[in-house]
């Protein structure tokens, strides 16, 4: 893992939290406890902050990063606890409260926000400044209310959070 200062500012890192090898975290972030950011992800506080919540999985290959800049709105990245996000994903600017879900290959950009229990399908793309409700599936690019997630959604979402609080243990202590 690599750890960077930008400016003032150096990442934050909860000591039961896994921080793969490859990895890349930058500026202004902050890691909760039994956390995980997975292989090869970017993380880049720089003009702005990010906030990992505990339990939360960052899979391998994502970025997520802030906006912020002379032209336009600034926009921190807030993520909750128990959220998922799944390989590739794209998170930048946005919000994701507890227990979301963002899926593969998938892109949440500026403004959004993905409340608890709301689930952005694989590779759907979540454009400027919308919500996902709670319980809510969104597929598509750009992405539109699919459906409700059904009691069985959340449970196996859940078990998915769990999954990966294990699996991080194993792998930084093998």
């Amino acid at each position: 893992m690599s750890l960077y200062r930008f400016g003032a500012a150096s990442p934050t890192i909860a000591a039961s939290a896994f921080i793969a090898p490859g990895a890349r975290i930058i500026g202004n972030v902050t890691i909760g406890a039994d956390s995980s950011i997975w292989y090869n992800c970017v993380l880049r506080g720089d003009v702005e902050a990010i906030s990992i919540g505990a339990r939360t999985n960052i899979q391998d290959g994502s970025v997520v990063h802030v906006s912020g800049g002379a032209a336009g709105a600034r926009h921190p990245t807030l993520i909750g606890d128990d959220v998922l996000i799944g390989h590739l994903a794209m998170v930048h600017g946005c919000t994701i409260e507890n227990r979301g879900f963002v899926g593969l290959g998938a892109i949440v950009m500026d403004g959004c926000v993905i409340e608890s229990d709301g689930m952005l399908a694989a590779g759907a793309m979540l454009t400027p400044g919308k919500r996902i409700g709670a319980r809510e599936l969104w597929a598509g690019r750009p992405a539109k209310l699919l459906r409700l997630l059904s009691e069985a959604d959340i449970a196996r979402n859940r078990a998915g959070v769990a999954h990966y609080v294990e699996l991080a243990r194993e792998h930084k202590h093998p």
